[in-house]
């Protein structure tokens, strides 16, 4: 054989296996945001209402009736970006938190905008008790929707 023709193959051998490596990348999954069970838009992470009452941990009845927690999923609201849930907890009428459970989380960018607009929705929520709360700039979508799970679920907890 030729030192021509032995190249020649080794370059074809080469770059047969350069094709097959960049082919089998293409295959590899590269993003982990896809949601284990999808969702289709309206399907909650939970179900709106009542969850029920939590206790602080007091053994005594009259105790444990008077520190009682009610803990309660407004609906889910279908923002462009994905779905908003919030969950509300009421102690004697009032609302101690209102945590986001669900809310975009499919880029990159969804979690950064999240990441300072939830914590301040949740704060002003508490704060206002009611969800009259201003919308935090940057993230109207995600703010539009937190307002009206929120407003679900304080309507749900008859406040």
């Amino acid at each position: 054989m030729t030192p021509h023709v032995r190249r020649t193959r080794r370059n074809a051998l080469v770059l047969g296996a350069t094709a097959a490596t960049v082919g089998l990348l293409f295959l590899f999954p590269t993003s982990t945001n896809r949601a284990s069970t999808p969702r289709r838009p309206g399907q909650a992470l939970a179900p709106a209402g009542i969850v029920g009452p939590t206790t602080s941990g007091s053994p005594s009845p009259t105790a444990v009736h008077a520190a009682a927690v009610i803990v309660v999923n407004g609906t889910s609201v279908d923002t462009r970006y994905g779905p908003v849930q919030v969950q509300i907890r009421v102690q004697s009428k009032r609302v101690v938190s209102a945590t986001a459970i669900d809310y975009p989380q499919g880029s990159g960018r969804d979690r950064e905008i999240n990441s300072f607009a939830i914590p301040v929705l949740e704060q002003e929520a508490v704060h206002a008790q009611s969800a009259q709360i201003d919308t935090v700039s940057g993230a109207t979508y995600t703010s539009d929707g937190y307002r009206g799970s929120l407003q679900s679920a304080l309507d749900l907890a008859h406040l």
